[in-house]
């Protein structure tokens, strides 16, 4: 039995289905375990990382664990979260887990290294066979444009000429399948990459000839975004890391063969992941 986190995730949803798909005995959890649909055949259930007799229920019986945490990075001291799902998955007798980090890991020495490196470390520490997972930027951070998108033609983007060579979640998802189902992925660290270097602008070319339309992008001030950022919540040094990621360094450009190399195929397009959603970014917002 393969136990997936994070299950209504991105990345975790759709490894849910892939191993559905693949007649993979799967087990989702979820905080809300009633408020989404699951293929036939998977095994819902109810986990919370600040429950932890929650996750001994929800690991009971799974042999192999994909790990994913929506805990903020620099929100508590340490990545409480991940931590809890390694002990619980120890408790539980699982052989082998894998986890979705971050691109760069635990280089580096700012506070997103340290978070990553902490949640790196708990599980590669664990005593357990580990698998990570480092993708870069995903394509699906452009849902975030949906709501603009449906109400007019100006959408806001900061950093909108920050180029990235961005994944669709979906390839991201197929790595794991492949990785928690078979050998030669132990002990091993993925760095993923999709297939293109684009910048946000040129995504949302992209998106507006996938959708019909003329879709105009504008960059805020790195001011206002360091401030809006700081008023949702995100600590100082989380806010300086990012800016100093983006501003400062080409983290996340390269294009990388490992999809290629796993799945036996290239990794999608952002027109194919544009296609594939477009219906996401069309009608109108919900009351």
């Amino acid at each position: 039995m393969i136990l997936v986190t994070g299950a209504t995730g991105h990345v975790g949803g759709a490894l849910v289905s892939e191993l559905a798909a693949a007649q993979q005995p799967v087990r989702a959890m979820t905080r809300r375990p009633h408020a989404t649909a699951f293929p036939p055949g998977v095994d819902v259930v109810h986990g919370d990382c600040d429950d932890p007799g929650s996750l001994d229920a929800a690991f009971h019986g799974a042999d192999r664990a994909f790990l994913m945490s929506s805990q903020a990075t620099g929100t508590a001291e340490r990545p409480t979260h991940i931590e809890a799902l390694v002990e619980a998955a120890r408790r539980a007798g699982v052989h082998h887990v894998m986890h979705l980090s971050v691109y760069s890991g635990g280089g580096g020495g700012d506070a997103i290294s340290v978070w990553a490196g902490q949640s790196e470390a708990a599980v590669t520490g664990s005593g357990m066979e580990w698998t990570l997972l480092r993708p870069g930027r995903f394509m699906s951070n452009a849902l975030q444009w949906a709501p603009m998108i449906r109400r007019g033609d100006t959408v806001t983007i900061p950093f909108a000429g920050r180029a990235a060579a961005s994944i669709d979640p979906a390839d991201v998802a197929a790595v794991a399948l492949v990785a928690l189902t078979t050998e030669g992925h132990r002990a091993v660290a993925h760095q993923l990459s999709g297939p293109q270097v684009l910048t946000p602008t040129d995504e949302l070319r992209i998106l507006a000839e996938t959708l019909g339309r003329r879709l105009h992008p504008v960059e805020p001030p790195i001011g206002s975004v360091e401030a809006g950022m700081l008023a949702a919540g995100l600590p100082r040094p989380v806010v300086d890391a990012i800016l100093a990621r983006t501003l400062d360094s080409d983290e996340g450009t390269q294009i990388l063969p490992t999809v290629t190399e796993i799945l036996g195929r290239p990794p999608a397009t952002f027109a194919h992941w544009a296609g594939t959603h477009a219906e996401l970014f069309t009608g109108t917002d919900p009351d």
